[in-house]
Parts: C-alpha cells; sequence; structure tokens
C-alpha cells in the first residue's frame, strides 16, 4: 500500500481496506520445534480475542475441534464459543498451554470447554476423543478436523519415511478415524468441517507430503459430503492460504519468513481471526445449502 493510499482520510460509512488492520510487513526470522507455541511468535497471532462478536448462531450446539489449542484451532474456538456453543478441543500434551489460554476464552463467553490432550496418531485417541464430547455435552453438532503437522522439505528425495508417515498419520489417519467414531452419533442439522490449505490445489514442493495429504482431504469432504447429504449432514471444506500461525515458525523456513504472505494480491499474510467468519457459517444455518463446497480464505490467491 502506497503512503498516499494510508494517508487518504477514511470516511465514516468506508469499509475497512483488507490490506490493512493487520500486520502486513515482512517476519522476523525465528524457528520453533514442532508443533509451535502462541507465546514466542512475534508478531502474536491475532485470534479474534478483542474482536470477534457473536450473534448466537450456533446457540445451545456442541462442537469438537482437533487441533483446537492454537492458529486457526483457537479461532474457531473462540467464535464458536460466542456464537453459543459449548467446545471440545484435542492438542498435543506439549500444547497444554495454549490449550489452557483457550480454554479461558471460552470459558469466557459463558460456554463449557472440554480439554482433550493426546496424540492423533493413536486411533484409540482419535476416536476417544468423540466419545468424551459426547459424555461431557450430551451431544455434538459440529466437528471441524483442523489438526495437522508439516515440515519444509530440502528435497524430495530426502524425505524420511518416519516423516512421510507422520504427516499422513497426523492429517489423514487420525482425521478418518474421528469422523469415523463421530459420524453414527450425528443428527440431521449437523456439520462437519475439514482444514484443508491452497496447498491442495498449489502445492509447494517443499512441502510435497502435506500438500498430498491436503488433496486427498479435498476429496475426502467431496465424497463424504455425497454420502451424509441424504441424511442431512453437511461436509465441507476450508482452504487456508498462508495464514500467521505456530505451524508456520515450526515449519523451519526462517529464510521464508520475511516474504512470507507478501505474494498474495492482498500483500500480506493472514491471521487466524480471518477465518473464524468462514468456519462459522458452514458450521451454522447460515450455510445450510452449503455442502461438498471448498471455500478459500487465501488473501486472493486462486485454488
Amino acid at each position: 500500500m502506497s503512503d498516499s493510499q494510508q494517508d487518504q482520510p477514511k470516511r465514516p460509512d468506508q469499509p475497512r481496506d483488507p490490506r490493512a488492520g493487520y500486520h502486513s510487513g515482512p517476519f522476523p526470522e525465528q524457528v520453533q520445534k514442532q508443533p509451535g507455541l502462541t507465546s514466542p511468535m512475534e508478531p502474536k497471532p491475532d485470534h479474534g480475542e478483542e474482536s470477534y462478536r457473536g450473534s448466537g448462531a450456533l446457540g445451545g450446539k456442541a462442537a469438537l475441534i482437533t487441533g483446537g489449542d492454537s492458529g486457526i484451532g483457537r479461532a474457531v474456538a473462540i467464535a464458536f464459543a460466542r456464537e453459543g456453543a459449548d467446545v471440545a478441543i484435542s492438542y498435543l500434551p506439549e500444547e497444554e498451554e495454549d490449550a489452557q489460554d483457550t480454554a479461558e476464552w471460552i470459558r469466557k463467553a459463558g460456554r463449557k470447554a472440554l480439554l482433550l490432550p493426546g496424540d492423533g496418531r493413536s486411533e484409540d485417541f482419535a476416536a476417544d476423543i468423540v466419545k468424551a464430547t459426547l459424555a461431557e455435552f450430551g451431544r455434538l453438532d459440529v466437528l471441524v478436523l483442523n489438526a495437522a503437522y508439516q515440515k519444509n522439505r530440502e528435497s524430495f528425495e530426502s524425505l524420511p519415511t518416519e516423516e512421510f508417515d507422520r504427516v499422513f498419520k497426523t492429517n489423514l489417519y487420525s482425521l478418518l478415524w474421528t469422523a469415523r467414531a463421530a459420524v453414527p452419533h450425528l443428527e440431521a442439522g449437523a456439520s462437519i468441517i475439514t482444514t484443508a490449505s491452497i496447498q491442495a490445489f498449489n502445492p509447494s514442493p517443499g512441502l510435497i507430503d502435506y500438500a498430498m495429504t491436503k488433496a486427498a482431504q479435498v476429496a475426502f469432504t467431496k465424497a463424504l459430503a455425497q454420502e451424509l447429504g441424504p441424511k442431512g449432514i453437511r461436509v465441507n471444506a476450508v482452504a487456508p492460504g498462508p495464514i500467521w500461525t505456530p505451524l508456520i515458525p515450526a515449519t523451519e523456513w526462517p529464510d521464508k519468513l520475511p516474504s512470507f504472505g507478501q505474494d498474495t494480491p492482498l500483500q500480506r499474510a493472514g491471521q487466524p481471526a480471518e477465518l473464524a467468519a468462514a468456519y462459522v457459517l458452514l458450521a451454522s444455518d447460515h450455510g445450510s445449502y452449503i455442502s461438498g463446497a471448498v471455500l478459500p480464505v487465501t488473501g486472493g490467491k486462486g485454488l
């Protein structure tokens, strides 16, 4: 954005410029160990803690969000709670700090929070989180399959089998196990939302295994939407672009951070808060005729 554009006075009725309002410059080089935490990040991500305003779109409902401790998952948890839903979140035990913070925001919204630490690569855990949510809330209306793992690859030929296995177990196996456990308990009006990625459509060589799993998630979403539609259950995906979450500094590409998100038409990376409304739309009656869709939130980058 040019200085002249920034300096122009804003009319009271003028919409906010989407290029402004959030961090729009380079990100400082920083590296974290997987899975990454919020507190060391610079700048801090915006999850809608101070900005999201609910309107009762999910009043009385119960949601389970995998990977709900930070990043996109935290933003969705905050939004769902402020829309009236009780929220369960699963996360890795080493993410306890972030999970406690997210739970506090859920409770501040007057809703119940259920914390489910564990590793989704365990089939038992991936299924048990559904049982725990049902036991605590007595129902499950919205399932958000959001947990993910990615790591920068120097080359395809150097991709270790154990890393390939970790990506697929985290991004695909756990998703299938949790969804399979949940479907028998979902009633008409329920919603399943997968966090896919622009990588499913425009894969980066350094994220080849991650991109493969995201493409598979899109196929999963579209196929399951066809199966569950006659039962009144909608299945959709959100495809984020470059979003500033702990996963980014933990991907091990510090040299790419200064330009992260700068190649989008909006010329900046997105914040987790900017995805929350998409998930609320797909989870609520506002999206009652949307199923089998992939909703891009990419800053203008095409799928």
